[in-house]
């Protein structure tokens, strides 16, 4: 049994294999599947040749080095876009078509609509705010370009006013400046896939510090391609720090939101990817006479201060010190000698005033003055002669010595 497709025909084998004419027949038929479609682009070519009916054109995806060919009656094109240039953005309603004879595809467009400024507008508003949302213009993700960076990147057009001014600024300004140009297509169809590979060239070069997207002034259709969403995201993605510097400072495309630092005009670009070199100098100087005063001045204070510690006494003559100290010393062992004899005297008179009162009291004075104490054999004191016993031995002591006598009874 024969081995067959959908459509009843034979697949095709090493031994049966399709002819040509089979396979253009199938891919026609697989394309024709896809019917009619809206599509959107920027027309790149375009192509009215006298007395024909057919107009071509070769329609570009704005963000893709992709385009295709439209053909449609030129009462279509008149009735939607009478004055369609090249590099206008257009919408068509279209069904693509294969041409066996030639094995081309291209698009058979009934309707063509020419994107008015108004809607381009409105679409670059709902973009912007859809990149906001994601992030993409978010402050604190932007990176402040080196203060002297090694080597700058260059994305502008070849041999444009704005190449021009960035290149003489940024010498101006620092001619040891390293700059690396890389010159793209600033507008058309093909603008945005070159500029996105010339951002990826500079951005894996590990000798460019920061990049920079310039170009000068234009409408805004010109300007389209820096607000494209491929675009915006490339120079969102990258490594190094991007500065756009598009149009003028009324013009604001949606990468000058993405850029890390938006520049007003091209001349401004260079301004602030590079010092002043006749600025820097001056500040230099200038901070050096700072310094130079501020020393200037901390030498004099401290000298002054210095000064003013050598003129105190005990700096300018510390012999001073010790001499009053020394006199201190003496003044105060004079005043403890003093005290010590004053007090030594007082005590002595104290002491005779009292031996004199001992002596004065003492039992010794009295028997001195002839007196004597008489006691028995026990100690007792004999203080009456009822005390007495005749025969009793008793003791006299005397101021001098003492004798034993015996008591005799008393003769009436």
């Amino acid at each position: 049994m024969t081995d067959t497709d959908a459509g009843g025909v034979p697949r095709s084998t090493a031994e049966e294999p399709w002819p040509v004419r089979v396979v253009s027949q199938k891919v026609g038929a697989w394309i024709a599947k896809l019917g009619w479609v809206w599509v959107d682009g920027q027309v790149a070519q375009i192509s009215r040749r006298p007395g024909a009916s057919v107009v071509f054109l070769t329609l570009r995806d704005p963000s893709a080095d992709l385009s295709l060919t439209v053909t449609a009656h030129r009462d279509v094109l008149d009735a939607g876009a009478p004055e369609l240039a090249e590099g206008a953005r257009v919408t068509l309603h279209a069904k693509p078509e294969f041409y066996p004879a030639r094995g081309t595809l291209s698009l058979r467009a009934d309707e063509i609509r020419q994107v008015g400024l108004g809607e381009l507008l409105a679409r670059l508003e709902k973009l912007k705010k859809l990149l906001a949302a994601e992030g993409l213009f978010a402050r604190e993700r932007k990176r402040r370009p080196p203060f002297l960076p090694r080597r700058v990147g260059l994305i502008t057009g070849r041999a444009s006013a704005a190449e021009r001014d960035v290149l003489m600024n940024t010498r101006r300004r620092w001619p040891a400046v390293d700059i690396r140009v890389l010159n793209v297509p600033v507008q058309g169809p093909t603008a945005v896939p070159q500029i996105i590979d010339a951002l990826k060239v500079l951005d894996n070069d590990d000798t460019v510090d920061v990049i920079v997207l310039a170009r000068g002034g234009g409408s805004v259709e010109d300007l389209l391609p820096f607000s494209d969403e491929a675009l915006c995201r490339a120079v969102f993605g990258c490594r190094t720090p991007v500065v756009s510097a598009i149009g003028h400072e009324t013009d604001a495309p949606l990468v000058d939101y993405v850029a890390d630092v938006r520049a007003s005009t091209p001349t401004d670009a260079a301004k602030r990817i590079v010092p002043d070199l006749a600025e820097e100098s001056r500040l230099i100087d200038q901070a050096r006479r700072r310094l130079d005063r501020a020393v200037a001045t901390m030498l004099d204070r401290e000298t002054h201060r210095i000064e003013a510690w050598r003129s105190r006494p005990s700096l300018a003559r510390p012999e001073a010190m010790i001499e009053q100290r020394a006199a201190d010393v003496v003044a105060l062992r004079d005043r403890a000698g003093r005290s010590l004899d004053v007090r030594l005297r007082a005590a002595g008179e104290e002491l005779r005033h009292t031996v004199a009162q001992l002596r004065a009291l003492s039992p010794a004075a009295t028997l001195e003055r002839g007196y004597a104490i008489v006691q028995r054999a026990d100690g007792h004191v004999v203080r009456a002669a009822s005390e007495v016993t005749p025969g009793d031995i008793l003791r006299v002591r005397l101021a001098e010595g003492e004798l034993r006598v015996t008591a005799e009874q008393e003769q009436g």
